[in-house]
């Protein structure tokens, strides 16, 4: 709708509730951030268009990354209490339609320490 997807990011943290943001609420659309690249760059095809993370303006949603949710505490806060990635934590993002299906499949990642 509006060329937003209108459903929740849900996010985990260390398999936690890290957010469950809106996307419908992302400040451009699709079709305005496909026009902006086109107008900056070339675009061959296949070229894959992300649209960053997805913020709301209620907090009791979570937060979609870190860098969001540290500048909040930092905000609110005065303080950061949320720590980077360190060896061993992991992320989850998914998003289900109406139905509880996987619209892109489950996005599982784990922080491993590069010798």
């Amino acid at each position: 709708k509006n060329g937003r997807i209108h459903l929740p990011l849900l996010v985990k943290y260390n398999s936690e509730f890290f957010g469950k943001a809106n996307a419908g609420e992302m400040h451009f659309d699709f079709g305005q951030l496909i026009a902006h690249a086109a107008k900056t760059r070339d675009l061959p095809a296949g070229t894959i268009i992300g649209s960053g993370t997805v913020a709301n303006e209620n907090a009791d949603v979570g937060s979609s990354c870190l860098a969001e949710k540290r500048t909040l505490e930092q905000i609110h806060l005065g303080e950061i209490k949320t720590p980077f990635m360190k060896d061993g934590d992991t992320v989850e993002i998914q998003m289900l339609n109406e139905s509880g299906q996987n619209l892109f499949g489950r996005i599982f990642q784990k922080v491993k320490k590069v010798d």
